[in-house]
């Protein structure tokens, strides 16, 4: 043994530390690299910042590659660095001193004898302190030293020696730290001062491109797809990665060990459950193991599932310790995924059964402190089905069963679901999925359980901790939801306006958290006022929907009520109107600027196909019948189902094929109550199609059977009186049909066409003209072109005649030939006034505005109103251009 001096240090032996052990050379060693070792010029640039801080921290969890970073830097450098491996810092402060010491002494630090060195393992003198510290600032050039395993040194005294030896020694010492957890040096003085260099867990992660790197090493080459999905899985671990590329590179298909690999039974469990778990108290490792079964948790929740009342502190200081526990904020941790996963399997084999108790607490807490989509997984996974669906209901949740972003997640998570316990949120949850795919022989009798079930408990919903009128409300709207799969717009009525009354007791915030159950209610309602024919009212409501906003979870809704906006919009008449609101229907789900080829199902399609129909495009018309069948199968409601019954027919009529199209609509549409305006089409259409087979008096007596007043049903039975024989029986029915201003022009057009035939029999040239021109220029705008292939052979000498073949060409008929290089001549919009005539004809003789005026008796601003006029309705903007081209029309 050295002989002491005066302040109870010793020379500096070179053989033994203060117990007189010999030192163990393995602690100096700077750690060799694996042949499959990744150099991380990144990180080793960061290393090597310049200036560098006297003071650098490599901080991360077991197996993240803190050491071989380091290692990887330090064997690079030119000049000398001392490597110790902190494993002796438990054996007191002397024995850490006493080897770090050795390690300056064997890098050529060159240390006196005054210097000395400790003789007791729990004691260092601080005059050995002052010596070493004014040794390393006497140097040019600083010294590196590297504390491996720094975690180790849990002595508190042990850092307050380092920190003083740091700040001393000055520029002549360079101090890096590799540990497991944060050191307890004062790191907020440092960073303050810039005087510090940190490698946190995350930057330790492996990046993808640097993973892709690590596998090639091994000799795994794999797609982008599959390297970022381990990334994600493993989290960027350097341990994880290595271990699992060494499994994989011995599997005969290591693409798929890689993609299925169960963590619990690799080396990855072997060492986390080694390196990571037990190394904690028995009850960290009990929080560990039941916290596993959680994908995030907070200390509320994990002293539920424990019992504990400590449970923030000890999440807290696994954080610290970089223990795979990660913190996301606001009081809320998460375990590293693959550390979970192995957690969960251990627990299985530790507790078995305990997982679902778990999961039952889990529900219980979430339900009241925690948000709806934990709660119902951990309720599912505890199969506790009430509490499921008490959540599910009481949240106002139970319309995102039909909309939004976890329809697909509810639909399988309830789909487990047995026949029971039976309740009413039970029971409502599970109509829910019935009505969700239209299915009424399952979901009407769980509807009529809960209705009653919820009678029985009484009106009132104060002092509601259950959630007794969010129930109340779920069942209002799925009785207005199955009422409109019947048909019954009655009690979709009376239905709603329970559901109005039950959102006063509602709170709001739920009503904000969930706008799709009332936006859906609201479409439902509309819907069956549609289909009762009360389109004012239907239109208002959808509308409100139509107008809510843009949340995400009503986007659904949204579309649905254009497409019904759209279907109101055609049967009154407005093809155009309708086709501009179906196509906004798909512009807001997708995005568009310019309508895509092909909407998806729903009444969107089967109104673009109506359309289609009146502008004769029948290839297109059946491309849009195609789309319009919904993909799963769903059976449509009454209102999709006649609306395919009467586009179908018609598209049938157009093909020719009339008996196929009775056919189409003597299809019964299953529904409480009848439409008026459903069975108005589909009278007409059959009613057609007895008059293209000869057959006008069955016509004429199936379109007597609907009420008086339908425009569609006036026009059809005045072509079929005419059809008759009987011209003045359609004229009178043709009177019948409301003004103009009221009727949309695809009714206003086959009007127009039913009375020019019947001014034609009666001999009355210039009226059937004036009405074929009139037909011709309400069809132009909304390109209607199948009302002109219907009328028959008498309009087609017609439409060869000045200036009904002007209003024809282009859209209707084929124009006349154009030269090479002009643009052809616009039709006539809107026939010329007999005073607007004599204005053009004045204008060709060259005559001025004054002397027309003169000649005409009238006002100059007269003529000039006049002339603006003709302008316009020949779509030119000079007096030649009107003059050459009223003359080209024959009206000169």
């Amino acid at each position: 043994m050295a002989v002491p001096g005066e302040d109870g240090s010793a020379p500096a032996p070179s053989h033994a530390d203060p117990r007189g052990d010999p030192f163990l050379t393995t602690r100096f060693a700077v750690p060799t690299r694996p042949v499959t070792f990744l150099r991380r010029d990144r990180l080793l640039g960061h290393l090597g910042d310049d200036p560098p801080t006297p003071l650098t921290v490599v901080h991360g969890a077991a197996g993240a590659g803190k050491t071989l970073l380091v290692a990887d830097w330090a064997s690079a450098r030119d000049g000398p660095v001392a490597w110790l491996t902190a494993r002796v810092a438990d054996k007191g402060c002397g024995t850490f001193w006493a080897y770090l010491l050795q390690a300056l002494r064997l890098a050529g630090l060159p240390l006196t004898s005054d210097v000395g060195f400790p003789t007791e393992p729990g004691r260092v003198p601080d005059a050995l302190l002052t010596r070493l510290a004014a040794a390393l600032s006497a140097r040019t050039a600083p010294l590196i030293v590297v504390v491996d395993e720094y975690d180790r040194a849990t002595d508190p005294e042990i850092a307050d020696q380092l920190e003083f030896v740091l700040q001393q020694a000055g520029h002549g010492l360079r101090l890096v730290l590799v540990t497991r957890t944060e050191p307890l040096l004062p790191l907020h003085r440092y960073r303050a001062a810039g005087a510090v260099t940190e490698i946190r867990n995350a930057e330790l992660a492996f990046t993808r491109d640097e993973a892709a790197d690590l596998l090639a090493l091994h000799g795994l080459r794999l797609t982008a797809d599959d390297v970022d999905a381990l990334v994600e899985r493993t989290r960027g671990w350097a341990a994880g990665l290595r271990l699992c590329a060494l499994a994989a590179r011995d599997e005969p298909d290591p693409r798929t060990y890689l993609q299925e690999f169960e963590a619990d039974r690799t080396t990855i469990a072997d060492f986390l459950l080694a390196e990571v778990l037990k190394r904690q108290k028995a009850g960290t490792q009990d929080l560990l193991l039941r916290t596993s079964i959680l994908e995030r948790v907070c200390p509320g929740l994990a002293d539920a599932l424990t019992g504990r009342t400590d449970a923030g502190l000890i999440l807290t200081g696994l954080h610290r310790e970089n223990a795979f526990v990660e913190y996301l904020g606001h009081d809320w941790f998460r375990l590293h995924p693959l550390f979970g996963e192995i957690l969960r399997a251990h627990l299985r084999v530790r507790s078995p059964g305990l997982e679902t108790e778990l999961h039952r607490r889990a529900a219980h807490w979430l339900r009241h402190s925690g948000s709806l989509g934990e709660t119902l997984g951990h309720a599912a996974a505890a199969h506790d089905w009430e509490t499921a669906a008490g959540a599910l209901v009481g949240d106002l949740a139970i319309g995102e069963i039909f909309t939004g972003l976890r329809v697909d997640d509810l639909s399988e998570l309830f789909a487990t679901m047995g026949p029971g316990p039976a309740g009413p949120a039970t029971d409502l949850v599970r109509a829910a999925r019935e009505l969700s795919r239209h299915d009424l022989e399952r979901g009407l009798p769980r509807l009529h359980l809960a209705a009653h079930a919820l009678a029985r408990r009484g009106a009132s919903t104060e002092d509601d901790p259950d959630g007794l009128a969010a129930t109340r409300l779920s069942c209002a709207f799925l009785e207005t939801l199955a009422a409109r799969l019947t048909g019954a717009p009655g009690r979709a009525e009376t239905a709603a306006q329970a559901a109005e009354r039950l959102r006063r007791d509602v709170p709001g915030r739920l009503l904000d958290e969930h706008p799709e159950l009332i936006a859906l209610l609201h479409t439902h309602l509309g819907s069956a006022r549609l289909w009762a024919g009360r389109m004012r009212e239907a239109r208002a409501v959808l509308t409100t929907v139509v107008d809510s906003g843009r949340a995400e979870a009503t986007a659904q809704a949204r579309q649905e009520c254009l497409g019904h906006l759209a279907l109101i919009d055609y049967l009154k008449g407005w093809p155009g109107r309708a086709e501009r609101t179906a196509w906004a229907t798909v512009t807001a789900a997708d995005g568009h600027r310019d309508p895509p080829p092909a909407p998806g199902p729903g009444l969107t399609p089967l109104v673009l196909a109506a359309v289609a129909v009146d502008r004769d495009e029948l290839d297109r018309a059946q491309a849009l019948l195609d789309a319009a069948a919904d993909p799963r199968g769903l059976p449509p409601d009454p209102v999709a189902q006649a609306g395919e019954s009467i586009v179908t027919g018609r598209l049938l009529l157009a093909r020719g094929d009339p008996q196929a199209a009775l056919e189409a609509v003597d299809r019964t549409v299953v529904a409480e109550e009848v439409s008026p305006w459903a069975a108005a089409h589909t009278a007409c259409v059959a009613a057609a199609a007895h008059l293209a087979e000869g057959r006008p008096e069955t016509a004429v007596k199936l379109l007597a059977e609907q009420p008086d007043g339908e425009p569609v049903c006036l026009v059809g039975a005045a072509q079929a009186e005419l059809a008759a024989g009987r011209p003045e029986a359609a004229a009178e029915l043709l009177g019948r049909v409301r003004p103009q201003s009221h009727v949309g022009p695809a009714v206003a057009v086959r009007a127009a066409l039913v009375g020019a035939q019947v001014a034609g029999e009666a001999g009355d040239l210039a009226r059937q003209r004036g009405l074929v021109a009139q037909a011709l220029r309400e069809a132009r705008h909304e390109r209607l072109r199948r009302p002109f292939v219907d009328a028959g052979p008498w309009l087609r000498p017609l439409l060869r005649t000045v200036p009904l073949r002007a209003l024809a060409e282009g859209w209707l008929t084929p124009g006349p030939p154009v030269p090479a290089g002009e643009q052809p001549p616009l039709p006539v919009v809107e026939e010329l006034s007999g005073r607007e005539r004599d204005v053009l004809r004045r204008l060709a003789q060259m005559m001025s505005t004054e002397e027309i005026a003169a000649d005409l008796y009238v006002s100059v601003n007269t003529v000039k109103t006049h002339l603006k006029s003709a302008y316009r309705k020949l779509a030119v903007n000079r007096r030649h251009d009107a003059v050459r081209r009223a003359r080209d029309l024959g009206l000169l």
